[in-house]
């Protein structure tokens, strides 16, 4: 069994960033810190919301990231215990909507973190408190894009686009050079690539420049000269000095797969879907556990041992 001892958890200051923009995000409102504030909580959770609370703001959130970094946890434990979080009110995954004082619009995902427990209700409240001005481009246009995420609470005969800016400037590049026409498999795996170029201030135009201008001759890997072109050029990332960020609006997404569907369901699911609500700590993949210790092996050997009647080591 996993420990659950405070001193399992590596130092939080060790811990990365998520992208600029992205990841932890304290909710407003909050208590100050208490050595008793999880106590409500089982051992594990208790144990790994001491840790988020001690994390920054911008800390990477996800469960991947967190369980590489705290002790004892595979991604499996982690992610059930992300879950119970988001039941006991401390957390919820939100899509916001940001312009900064230059105009430049984005859509990006926070995790925002209560040390106090909030109802469902508090969090919708929250996440409705938000009214910013409707734009015509729910994602900016040439401005930077986040994440490509979905509009937050629109009419029910509007349908937010399916793509973000990203994939779409990455699926046009045919247009402006047919060698480097991409396919929809290819799009999605540079993706995140292209995002964090427009999140770093490039516009579509520039980025598109980058990636087809000045071609070699030969032409055999179009995704393989966009990825390492992608990685190459990328620009440097915009300091905090920039410009400051309003957010024009909100809207709840699953926590774990950032689905939007319907908000309602999403709040009374304590934030997430159906499907990420459903599923149980024995469906993740086993390649998401934590690897078996040398001691777990050691008595896995002796159990084999004493099933083909041989002594275990040690015993004669």
């Amino acid at each position: 069994m996993a420990s659950t001892e405070p001193n399992s958890l590596l130092p939080a200051s060790a811990h990365p960033m998520a992208n600029p923009g992205y990841g932890k995000r304290l909710a407003p409102g909050q208590e100050r810190d208490r050595s008793v504030d999880f106590e409500h909580l089982p051992k594990r959770e208790a144990s790994i919301a001491g840790f988020i609370d001690r994390l920054p703001e911008g800390a990477a959130m996800d469960h991947k990231t967190l369980a590489t970094h705290i002790a004892g946890y595979g991604q499996a434990a982690v992610r059930s215990a992300l879950k119970a979080l988001s039941h006991a009110g401390h957390l919820r995954r939100i899509k916001e909507q940001v312009v900064r004082d230059d105009g430049a619009r984005r859509w990006v995902t926070r995790t925002y973190w209560s040390r106090t427990p909030r109802t469902a209700a508090w969090w919708w409240e929250f996440c409705r408190s938000v009214r910013g001005v409707m734009l015509d481009d729910p994602y900016g246009g040439d401005g930077v894009d986040g994440d490509g995420g979905g509009e937050g609470g629109p009419p029910a005969d509007e349908v937010p686009p399916p793509r973000s800016t990203a994939y779409r400037a990455l699926a046009e590049l045919g247009r402006t050079e047919p060698r480097l026409t991409l396919s929809a498999a290819d799009c999605a795996r540079l993706e995140p690539l292209a995002a964090a170029w427009l999140a770093r201030g490039a516009t579509v135009t520039h980025l598109t420049h980058a990636l087809t201008a000045g071609l070699p001759e030969q032409l055999h890997n179009p995704a393989g000269i966009a990825k390492r072109r992608l990685e190459d050029k990328m620009p440097p990332e915009i300091s905090e000095s920039h410009g400051r960020e309003t957010v024009l609006r909100r809207v709840m997404v699953c926590l774990f797969c950032e689905t939007t569907g319907d908000e309602d369901p999403l709040v009374r699911r304590h934030g997430l879907c159906a499907a990420c609500a459903a599923e149980e700590e024995t469906d993740v993949p086993d390649t998401f556990r934590p690897a078996p210790g040398p001691t777990d092996v050691a008595a896995y050997a002796d159990a084999v041992r004493l099933a083909a009647g041989i002594s275990p080591r040690g015993l004669g």
